[in-house]
């Protein structure tokens, strides 16, 4: 797939969200990034249902959410009401039954299912999972906050994943969600990634059109 830099809202100007929003509707991005946290799932609370709403209403690109919460399951089809078109839920915050559960119900609210795993988390835990998603969600940083430095092992796990998805005949793709920059865009796209989330890269800059930009073309 061709590259897509999805920015996450999380580090957006929230005094001027619709400026914000606005912003990415010119740029290069392809996806609009919505970082959810619950402050248990992961030590930070971002936002819930009416930022996500604001966004929407002004959003001229697809929505994609990332749900670092505990029992996601519970919120899916509020987020399909809100026009979200690719959802991803995290698999340490599932068993295999709730998990198996979210799968189905996101698919069912014509989503794109998406799969989280924290830094620690091998790949290898989403063999049984691959071919029933279309994504997964390869964190660069631990969940919970913006702005932190890149995990060096996300590169190699990239690489992991990629063959497995390979091995597997399974039809999904890869995003890379914390800590891109355009120092290492170009190699995980080499190894396999297709989607990736800038916060600080895209919102810390002077001029989040050029940052983002020089994301799409590094």
């Amino acid at each position: 797939m061709p590259r897509v830099i999805a920015p996450s809202m999380l580090s957006a100007d929230f005094g001027n969200l619709h400026r914000d929003c606005r912003m990415v509707n010119k740029s290069a991005a392809g996806w609009f990034h919505l970082d959810v946290m619950d402050g248990i799932f992961v030590p930070n609370i971002s936002f819930g249902f009416p930022v996500c709403k604001a966004i929407a209403e002004v959003a001229e690109k697809p929505l994609d959410a990332h749900l670092m919460i505990v029992e996601p399951w519970r919120y899916i089809e509020r987020f399909a009401a809100l026009g979200v078109k690719y959802l991803s839920v995290h698999y340490e915050a599932c068993n295999d039954r709730h998990l198996k559960e979210c799968i189905r119900l996101i698919r069912e609210n014509g989503m794109g299912v998406g799969v989280a795993i924290n830094p620690e988390t091998p790949a290898e835990v989403l063999i049984p999972y691959l071919r029933d998603i279309d994504y997964v969600v390869v964190m660069g940083v631990h969940p919970g906050y913006s702005g932190q430095k890149y995990i060096p092992e996300t590169t190699e796990k990239v690489g992991v994943l990629a063959e497995m998805i390979a091995g597997a005949e399974a039809d999904c793709f890869i995003q890379v969600d914390g800590g891109v920059s355009v120092s290492n865009i170009a190699e995980l796209e080499q190894l396999g990634a297709g989607v990736f989330v800038a916060g600080s890269a895209a919102f810390s800059s002077d001029d989040p059109i050029a940052a983002i930009r020089a994301l799409k073309e590094a």
